[in-house]
């Protein structure tokens, strides 16, 4: 068969990969733990109060290995794996960096100046590679979660000012958001933040689509701007972009 033989007209229906990050407590994991069928690799303690099925707390990055290869390599029905949350995996991947060089701080790692970072990307790789394998093999569909951070961002047209991004470095932060399919912020809505808005009411939990001057943000799904924290709100538009295999049982192919 050539190579041209080898196309496939068409999309292909491929399980989601969805990076959430947003403000402590707004909502991340219990957005996660309505996915279809998600169990949970939690680098952080923190899950006591969610319903969900969490692997055990893991405490370096072999863990958080070994726990992809167990879902890859064993059986069960899960559909989706949460990774709760990224930002304390790199604190894991920064300390078998310094362990490496027998540093303390990763800026002095690999001769200093920096490398560090650079040093722990194929780190990085390696764990996105098995998530992929996941994705590929298995049929599970993913979601990172990460805290948020105010970062200085400028363009060639405007002046400095802060944004919300994904509390990791800057170069892990690209790789990752290159490799996701979406990247949302989740916050609250405008008229209903606490930290604006002096109010007993419940605060409307929302998650930001598209990138915009304040956060980033990306869908290729072709979704408003804005949407509601739910995984409904999600995988409606899941399910828009792949009408002829949508199906109408919830939670049954969810995951794109």
């Amino acid at each position: 068969m050539g190579l041209l033989e080898t196309i496939r007209a068409g999309r292909k229906r491929r399980p989601r990969r969805a990076l959430v990050y947003g403000v402590q407590g707004v909502g991340k994991s219990s957005f996660a733990a309505s996915s279809a069928r998600p169990v949970f690799i939690q680098t952080e303690d923190g899950l006591d109060t969610i319903a969900c099925d969490p692997l055990p707390l893991a405490k370096s990055t072999k863990d958080v290995l070994d726990a992809i290869a167990a879902l890859y390599g064993e059986e069960h029905d899960y559909r989706t794996v949460v990774v709760d949350t990224l930002d304390w995996l790199e604190r894991m991947i920064w300390d078998d960096v310094c362990a490496e060089f027998g540093v303390k701080y990763l800026e002095k790692a690999d001769g200093g100046y920096g490398k560090g970072y650079t040093y722990a990307l194929p780190r990085w790789r390696m764990f996105l590679d098995g998530l992929d394998a996941l994705r590929e093999h298995r049929g599970m569909a993913v979601i990172l979660l990460a805290h948020a951070r105010a970062e200085k961002f400028q363009t060639p047209e405007n002046t400095a000012h802060d944004r919300f991004a994904p509390r990791l470095h800057k170069l892990a932060s690209a790789l990752v958001q290159e490799w996701a399919d979406e990247v949302f912020f989740a916050t609250y809505s405008s008229i209903s933040d606490p930290a604006r808005v002096k109010t007993d009411a419940v605060p409307e939990r929302v998650m930001r689509t598209s990138e915009g001057p304040t956060h980033v943000a990306k869908n290729r799904l072709g979704m408003p701007a804005e949407l509601p924290l739910e995984w409904a709100a999600y995988d409606y538009y899941v399910q828009q972009a792949y009408p002829a295999t949508s199906s109408s049982s919830k939670g049954a192919e969810p995951n794109g």
